[in-house]
């Protein structure tokens, strides 16, 4: 019998998917990382929804693995999909089927790096994201969304902090930041630890560098790649707060690569820079 045929199954998968956007496989973190998401945005929120549930449903029905299924681990980057496409472009029917499609080729994308152990992280969302994107801009398929600007006059340290949390799932809100930092919290003190010290690095190495992009230390653009690289990393061995800083550090000089060319970076900064880390890790494990 199919244990996804058992509605508790399928729900746990579901909020363990929004979950594993930041690496938790924990319902409950999932459920508030939803709360927020709909607290700073409600069409995101729906956005979210039909990601985890696409992917989700597009992974039972390829016959995916069920343990991977119920882990959230085909979840969460449908989940990301669906929050960037509703950021960046207005809902029209013709979108919401663009971005189902988008999901399912994420799904796809995702089993493919998680079968060859290829750390797919975040990886199969930024290349399904770049790809529509760049075809719905082309093809001039749908608007592109109007989002307000923030313009600070002066650094703020706790805003920063609390939208490098938020902006993991494109929020520009404290209340969200908040709400994401406790949702980690509950699964994990250290996963907490880690992501609070990678999103305060990611601010803190902005400032020390680019001191101009006041707005965008503010808005948390330097620490939500920080947030993302920090839980990567984090173990209770001292040894891996070294990892995590070299990640984190490199993630704020890709962020500003991406700036500097008129890029979308979305999460492609955390995941080269985990990419680049744990190579280096894993050659320095084996001398």
């Amino acid at each position: 019998m199919n244990p996804f045929l058992n509605y508790k199954n399928f729900t746990k998968s579901i909020f363990r998917g929004i979950g594993q956007v930041m690496l938790q496989k924990n319902a409950i973190t999932g459920l508030l990382f939803l709360i927020g998401i709909f607290y700073a945005s409600w069409l995101m929120g729906i956005g979210a929804l039909m990601g985890v549930f696409v992917g989700t449903i597009t992974a039972l029905i390829l016959k995916y693995e069920e343990k991977d299924i119920l882990n959230g681990i085909y979840g969460f980057n449908g989940t990301l999909v669906g929050i960037a496409l509703l950021f960046f472009f207005k809902p029209t029917i013709l979108l919401f089927l663009l971005l189902i499609i988008a999901v399912i080729v994420s799904t796809i994308v995702m089993h493919f790096m998680y079968k060859n152990n290829l750390s797919p992280y975040t990886f199969p969302f930024v290349i399904t994201t770049w790809v529509f994107i760049f075809l719905i801009k082309i093809l001039n398929i749908t608007p592109a969304a109007i989002s307000g600007v923030l313009n600070f006059t002066n650094i703020d340290i706790f805003s920063g902090i609390s939208l490098g949390f938020s902006q993991v799932m494109f929020q520009a809100s404290i209340i969200t930041g908040i709400l994401f930092f406790i949702a980690i919290l509950i699964n994990s003190r250290i996963a907490a630890f880690y992501a609070l010290l990678g999103s305060t690095i990611g601010l803190l190495t902005g400032l020390l560098f680019f001191p101009s992009s006041i707005n965008l230390i503010n808005l948390g653009i330097f620490g939500f790649n920080g947030v993302l690289c920090g839980i990567a990393f984090s173990d209770k061995k001292w040894i891996y707060s070294i990892f995590a800083i070299i990640s984190i550090i490199l993630s704020v000089g890709i962020v500003y690569g991406f700036i500097t060319l008129n890029l979308i970076a979305l999460t492609a900064p955390f995941v080269f820079a985990s990419w680049i880390t744990m190579f280096a890790k894993n050659k320095i494990q084996k001398t």
